[in-house]
């Protein structure tokens, strides 16, 4: 089998780049890597692409695995033809596969194994060949034997039919027709539970519901799914049994003019409803969940690759707050690098003695470490929090200093884990979510990447899909923004650099090691000294990472080490030092690319070098702009049909985006409030992340439901 032309073909992608990648991925080249720096191999492939690439080639080869497996086990039972070995080397899937399996796999003692082991099967035979003639009674009784459980006629023809019924619902053209039937014209068919008939639910649109199967969105299923789950719901598929049932006639050879096509008539109708029925749905809505859970999953991958890649507040100095109403605010003071200084606990909620005193305590706290900015946790209290700091400021004339409501999604995951009991062991969970709070301020990528990323909650149905499937999508997804906004080596905690293309966490506490006993890394070549990297891990990660201070200046850089001859050899072109051309967009302007193709450099190898060299290290986040909540809106009751707000997107989903306004209940402006234009998918239009303007359509205090528009004209 040639794997690239059928992975290419798939995709839809070039052979010679699939082929690449395939031969990459065999050399173990990790997907950032190959996506930035192997280009010319794959002609420009990014890594959606590649990783698109790796699952498709890895089911492939899944399914080549299974197929010898099934050769082999035909081939020792003897029954290998050469018609059946054509068939199963043509099986594109492996559902075809099992189809032309299953007539042969060991079975338990089914009523056809019975009708066989009473003789029957030559009766089986005359039913399925159809004869124009013949008698089924009068043929039948030469088949009663009450010794072998076959009293008369009747029974052996029952028999017959029951052979017949297996050998049809086992063939492979009628399962995949049934299995069509059921995926292309099937409806899901929903209905409450008969004792919760009545009763008020989150499932009462579903109550007396259906939609076909093709066309079924993944959060209506999972919903669905759910309710079953939970016992309010029962689902089934619909299909036109009278037509599915035409179809297994005509497969199955039913001549209508035959003196037998009654009985198998009645064999195929038996086939349907216990054979065939109960599997192909029990597989289309196995493959619905599938559908539903990758969709689901591509969802959250989306929201969190948006929120890993918010924009950064940067390296300076910042107070984390972790509300609290009744054990009091949480204030933790943390360096431009991140580094924990201290910590006060203030009450501003304790009478108006204790908030003149948390007053105080916060304005001496400030003082002391003279932050950039205070980070404000969005949890319980956060908004009266958030009131009481910006009070504060403006009472000490210190108004301009920024106070940011920072997402507390997963916060409380990272203060009880072993990374945070490690580096904080005498603190209290609390104060260590304050320290998260504020670092997750200055730089989200780095503080989120220590919090198992489903525990960050941006997604749909989260735990209702298949949990090793979002597990690795989302670590896909971490690695992925990591290696694109690049390390620094010398501040990056072991769990960022973790993510780092080619580091596995061994090596990552190997280098935070390292870092520890021998002070900060000046150079990239200093990671070869560490336990663990070779050439090869060297090679993948080298690029990712940074070194602010490091006297070679490609070293601040994403240039990858095997191109610094090349650079070297630039500037001297230009009759320049490195430094002077490092960081000159004016000299890299002037760089003719063309001089320097060859030797495994092409165009756009050149041009991801020129853009370093004009601007090193640069991040690729969009630069910090704070929120701006209305201070006179706080809690839900404050919200009123007709107000507009600005609000922060915090989670899109397949049917509208939730958006935070400052309440504490996140808001739902539903795809059809989205956009003045039709909206079929929301990521279209918004991202987790974006500040959006909306209009409050109504508020629910009972239900804390509030819906949005995001819509201009009304």
């Amino acid at each position: 089998m040639d794997l690239p032309l059928v992975v290419a073909a798939e995709l839809g992608l070039a052979r010679a780049g699939v082929a690449a990648v395939c031969a990459l991925l065999d050399e173990g080249a990790t997907v950032p890597f190959i996506a930035r720096y192997r280009k010319e191999r794959t002609g420009g492939l990014d890594d959606v692409a590649i990783r698109a690439i790796e699952e498709r080639r890895a089911y492939i080869a899944e399914l080549e695995e299974r197929r010898q497996t099934v050769l082999a086990a035909l081939g020792e039972k003897g029954v290998l033809t050469a018609e059946l070995r054509g068939r199963i080397a043509r099986a594109a899937s492996k559902a075809e596969l099992e189809d032309l399996y299953l007539p042969y796999r060991p079975k338990r003692r089914t009523r056809a194994a019975i009708a066989r082991e009473r003789g029957l099967g030559p009766l089986a035979e005359r039913l399925l060949a159809q004869p124009r003639r013949g008698d089924p009674l009068g043929e039948a009784s030469a088949f009663v034997d009450a010794g072998k459980g076959v009293p008369g006629s009747e029974e052996a023809l029952a028999g017959a039919r029951d052979i017949a019924a297996e050998v049809i619902a086992e063939r492979a053209d009628v399962r995949a027709a049934v299995r069509a039937g059921f995926r292309d014209q099937g409806e899901l068919v929903v209905e409450v539970q008969p004792d919760k008939a009545g009763q008020t639910s989150k499932f009462e649109q579903y109550y007396d519901f259906r939609e076909p199967v093709r066309t079924i969105p993944s959060h209506r299923f999972l919903a669905i799914r759910r309710g079953e789950s939970g016992e309010f719901l029962r689902a089934r598929i619909d299909v036109d049994v009278e037509r599915t049932v035409a179809g297994m006639s005509r497969l199955a050879g039913l001549d209508p003019r035959s003196p037998f096509a009654g009985q198998l008539d009645l064999a195929i109708r038996d086939g349907y409803k216990r054979l065939v029925a109960p599997s192909i749905e029990n597989e289309v809505r196995a493959e619905l969940k599938e559908r539903s859970d990758r969709a689901a999953v591509d969802v959250f991958a989306e929201n969190l690759r948006h929120l890993l890649l918010a924009a950064p507040l940067g390296q300076k100095a910042v107070i984390g707050v972790d509300p609290g109403l009744r054990t009091g605010c949480k204030c933790a003071a943390v360096d431009s690098t991140g580094r924990f200084l201290g910590h006060v606990t203030i009450y501003p909620s304790h009478g108006d003695a204790g908030r003149e005193r948390a007053r105080r305590e916060l304005l001496d706290f400030l003082r002391r470490h003279a932050p950039a900015a205070i980070a404000v946790g969005n949890g319980t209290g956060g908004r009266e929090a958030e009131a009481f700091v910006r009070e504060s400021l403006r009472g000490a004339g210190i108004a301009d200093l920024i106070v940011v409501s920072v997402s507390e999604a997963g916060a409380s995951v990272y203060s009880a884990s072993e990374a945070a009991q490690g580096e904080f062991p005498d603190l209290d969970v609390t104060v260590r979510g304050a320290i998260s709070i504020a670092r997750r301020l200055q730089d989200p990528l780095a503080e989120l990447v220590k919090i198992e990323p489903k525990a960050i909650g941006v997604g749909q149905y989260q735990h209702d899909v298949h949990q090793p499937l979002l597990v690795r999508k989302l670590a896909e997804v971490v690695e992925s923004c990591v290696n694109r906004v690049g390390v620094a080596l010398n501040t990056a905690s072991a769990a960022l650099l973790s993510y780092v293309a080619g580091i596995s966490p061994k090596v990552a506490r190997a280098i935070v090691e390292r870092r520890e006993k021998r002070g900060p890394f000046r150079a990239r070549a200093e990671l070869l000294g560490v336990a663990g990297i070779g050439p090869r891990t060297f090679q993948q990660c080298a690029g990712f990472l940074r070194i602010a201070d490091a006297a070679h200046p490609l070293d601040r850089s994403a240039v990858h080490p095997e191109r610094y001859d090349l650079v070297e050899r630039i500037a001297g072109d230009f009759g320049v030092t490195l430094g002077a051309l490092v960081g000159d967009p004016m000299l890299v302007q002037r760089i003719d690319t063309r001089r320097y193709l060859g030797d495994g450099v092409g165009e756009p190898t050149l041009a991801d070098i020129a853009a370093e060299l004009a601007k090193p290290g640069r991040d690729p986040r969009a630069a910090f702009e704070p929120p701006r909540f209305r201070d006179d809106v706080r809690e839900l009751a404050d919200l009123a049909a007709g107000m507009v707000l600005e609000g922060v997107v915090t989670n899109v989903t397949a049917f509208g985006a939730f958006v935070d306004v400052g309440v504490h209940q996140d808001g739902l402006v539903h795809v059809s409030q989205l956009s003045d234009r039709f909206v079929r998918d929301p990521a279209e239009v918004v991202k987790v992340g974006d500040r959006l303007s909306v209009r409050v359509l109504d508020v629910d205090l009972a239900r804390r439901r509030i819906s949005l528009s995001a819509r201009k004209r009304q």
